[in-house]
């Protein structure tokens, strides 16, 4: 009986690793979208808008997110070597300190949306002659 337990726990663990696995694929597919989201913004800055304070701030809105990718990419490696090697139990703590991560990622999507709209706020004011 306790085998079957045992094994169960185990399947258990290794299906909620494969799925914070799966959310952390997602996550830095959309920052990389961001990340080129950003770089056509920027032409458009450039041949549009021509603000100073915009190029910095696209800038750094991107050295955000790459960094914020590469902490990504660092607890991808710590979920791979949980799932492949570890035993450590899946449990409230660990749900926790991915929810932290979601929270980090939301907050990079969150600032790249309200930059979008500031810099489309600024393309409204142009009008066609």
């Amino acid at each position: 009986m306790n085998r079957a337990a045992d094994v169960k726990i185990e399947s258990h663990r290794r299906l909620c690793i494969v799925k914070d696995l799966n959310e952390l694929s997602h996550w830095m597919t959309m920052l990389e979208y961001a990340i080129k989201e950003l770089d056509h913004l920027c032409v458009i800055e450039k041949q549009l808008v021509k603000s100073a304070s915009v190029p910095n701030r696209i800038h750094g809105l991107r050295r955000k997110i790459i960094l914020s990718t590469a902490h990504f990419c660092k607890y991808e490696q710590e979920l791979n070597t949980e799932l492949d090697y570890g035993k450590t139990e899946y449990n409230i703590n660990r749900a926790k300190v991915h929810e932290v991560k979601r929270q980090q990622y939301l907050a990079c999507l969150n600032e790249h949306e309200h930059f979008k709209i500031m810099l489309y706020g600024m393309l409204e004011k142009f009008q066609r002659k």
